[in-house]
C-alpha cells in the first residue's frame, strides 16, 4: 500500500514538473519588443520557444521556471535542466531576459539564469549567441565571469575559487558540465582567455 501511494505520488509530481515548450504567446512577444528583442535582431519571434522547466529554488523547494531559447535547442535544454533538477542542483532564479528590461548586469547582479537576450557580446558589435537563442547564463553570480583582475558581475569575486561542492556552482567534470556535454553545449570555464562560468552555449562562442 505505501509503496504504491509513493510510487503514484512520484507519477504526481513528474507531472507537475514536467517541461513545457510551446511558441512565444502574444503577450510575451509584446513583453520582448524594445527589451530583449528589436527589429533588427539575427532571429525572429517565430524561431524561439518558451520553455517552462523545473529547478530547485531551495532544498526541498521546486518551481517551474522559463527559459526562452531557440526553436532548435529548446527539447535538448529541457532536458538538461531535469537533471539537473533530479540531481539536487540549485537554480534560485529563472526568469527570461525581458522582465530585466534586457539588462544582462542587472541579470546577473540578482543570480538569474537566462537564455536569449539580443546583444552584442560586451565591448563589441558582435552578436552574442544569447541573441540567435544559442546560450545561457547558469547561475552567474556564483559563476562568474573571469579574465584578469576583471570579474562580472563584481559581487561575484567570492565566488571566482572553483570549489567542488559549493552550492549551485560549475566545476570541471561536474555532472552540469557532463549534461550540457551530451547535448553538444560547451561551458564557458574552459576557455583560455578568460573563463566564463555561467556560460553555456551550442557552439563553444
Amino acid at each position: 500500500m505505501i509503496t504504491s501511494l509513493l510510487a503514484a505520488l512520484g507519477t504526481l509530481q513528474a507531472m507537475l514538473f514536467a517541461p513545457q515548450i510551446q511558441p512565444l504567446p502574444p503577450e510575451v512577444q509584446a513583453a520582448m519588443t524594445g527589451t530583449s528583442w528589436r527589429e533588427g535582431c539575427p532571429v525572429g519571434l517565430d524561431e524561439l520557444r518558451l520553455v517552462w522547466v523545473p529547478h530547485l529554488v531551495a532544498e526541498g523547494e521546486t518551481r517551474m521556471g522559463r527559459l526562452i531559447l531557440h526553436q532548435d535547442h529548446a527539447q535538448a535544454v529541457a532536458g538538461v535542466f531535469v537533471q539537473l533538477h533530479e540531481a539536487g542542483f540549485l537554480v534560485p532564479s529563472l526568469r527570461p531576459a525581458y522582465e530585466f528590461g534586457g539588462d544582462d548586469d542587472a541579470m546577473m547582479r540578482a543570480n538569474n539564469t537566462s537564455a536569449f537576450n539580443c546583444r552584442p557580446i560586451a565591448g563589441t558589435s558582435t552578436w552574442s549567441e544569447h541573441a540567435w537563442g544559442h546560450a545561457l547564463d547558469l547561475n552567474p553570480l556564483w559563476n562568474p565571469y573571469v579574465r584578469g583582475e576583471r570579474v562580472d558581475p563584481p559581487e561575484g569575486r567570492p565566488f571566482v575559487s572553483r570549489e567542488a561542492g559549493r552550492v549551485g556552482t560549475v566545476v570541471p567534470g561536474d555532472a552540469v558540465v557532463a549534461a550540457f556535454g551530451a547535448i553538444g553545449w560547451r561551458w564557458g570555464g574552459t576557455w583560455s582567455r578568460a573563463q566564463d562560468y555561467q556560460h553555456f552555449s551550442s557552439t563553444g562562442r
